[in-house]
């Protein structure tokens, strides 16, 4: 009886043993895999900036002694080439600005690692210098937070911003008199306007909503969404051009108002940000810059500035009451040619022409 007792209780040891070390952690089955590192990216450094035109160098370095069993090349996601030269030259595009986003990845034995930098392409032209000539003033709400104008059938209609004072107007252009005019719910800032197909659309600051009126009796027909902050708007009679305050512009089709395309506006000294009102004017497109007296010209296919426009004590001192913003409000009137500008809580709007400086 004892002699049992006895391997029971080693066979008993012996399992609680083994329970034991199939519980420690201490000693994984296989050991932990390193992450590939093939290559890096020598020069340039990421977020250089180079000139529309201008040929960059390009140089890899490998991480290790390793050698690569390929590298491929890829520009904004599309495949360039393969590399066989660690050094190499990559040409841009003349008249193209934007920012490019170079990706080489290195493949060893059916794995790969990929190496990314981002490098910006300023305008290679020299914008146009404008100067302007007021034609006519007319006046204007100097309550009117002028977020979005527009020129149609003879009226002028505004859309305003600011919480609680958020409206679209339509107004008579030689009196200022507000004809017609929706209010919007406090929890919205207005901003950007346009028409297209007999509807208004009308942009929000941040609330990613936008709304959509009958042109002729203001009564809401949709809302529509939008992953940005919402600027400027403008239609180019096919689809709009909306900015978020960035220097980029996206193009939206009408209907879901989902983005079409996009572009980056540059000049020759680099990105233009801060692009708020706009206004399709002769196929360029004419955008306020915020917190500016500048207005600039836009190739819409590039992105890269053609025009810069001054248009410095344009509202002279004794017509300012000291409340007043600054210049917003683009709008054109394409059968007469004329082209009009205010300002946010500006008593006048102006008529005006673009003068080239001399």
């Amino acid at each position: 009886m004892p002699k049992r007792i006895a391997i029971l209780f080693l066979v008993f040891i012996a399992a609680c043993t083994n329970g034991r070390k199939g519980q420690q952690p201490d000693t994984p089955n296989t050991p932990s895999e390193n992450p590939l590192r093939l290559i890096r990216f020598d020069k340039p450094t990421s977020g250089t900036m180079f000139t529309a035109g201008e040929s960059v160098d390009i140089a890899l370095k490998l991480t290790d002694t390793i050698q690569p069993d390929s590298i491929v090349l890829f520009r904004n996601g599309q495949r360039v080439k393969k590399i066989s030269d660690l050094s190499f030259t990559l040409k841009t595009e003349t008249g193209k600005p934007g920012t490019i986003q170079l990706n080489a990845t290195a493949w060893k034995n059916g794995q790969r690692q990929t190496a990314s930098i981002t490098i910006r392409i300023k305008s290679n032209i020299k914008p146009i210098e404008y100067t302007y000539r007021i034609v006519r003033s007319y006046p204007h709400d100097p309550e009117a937070y002028t977020q979005g104008l527009f020129y149609h059938n003879g009226y002028l209609y505004e859309g305003t911003g600011q919480h609680g004072a958020s409206s679209l107007r339509k107004v008579e252009l030689e009196t200022g008199k507000i004809l017609q005019s929706v209010n919007l719910s406090r929890e919205y800032f207005g901003e950007g306007i346009a028409i297209l197909n007999d509807k208004i659309y009308q942009l929000t600051w941040t609330n990613g909503t936008g709304f959509v009126y009958d042109a002729a009796t203001f009564k809401p027909i949709n809302t529509f969404s939008y992953t940005t902050q919402g600027w400027g708007l403008t239609t180019n009679g096919n689809e709009f051009v909306m900015s978020d305050g960035s220097n980029t512009l996206y193009f939206m089709e009408p209907n879901g108002f989902s983005e079409l395309r996009r572009i980056e506006v540059f000049d020759n000294d680099g990105p233009v940000k801060m692009l708020n009102e706009l206004e399709y004017i002769d196929g360029k497109i004419f955008a306020n810059v915020y917190l500016t007296d500048r207005i600039i010209i836009i190739n819409p296919e590039t992105g890269a500035v053609e025009g810069n426009i001054d248009m410095q004590g344009l509202l002279k001192s004794n017509e300012r009451t000291g409340k007043e913003d600054v210049l917003n409000g683009i709008a054109y009137d394409p059968v007469g040619k004329r082209i009009f500008v205010t300002g946010k809580l500006w008593g006048k709007l102006f008529q005006v022409e673009f003068i080239k400086k001399k």
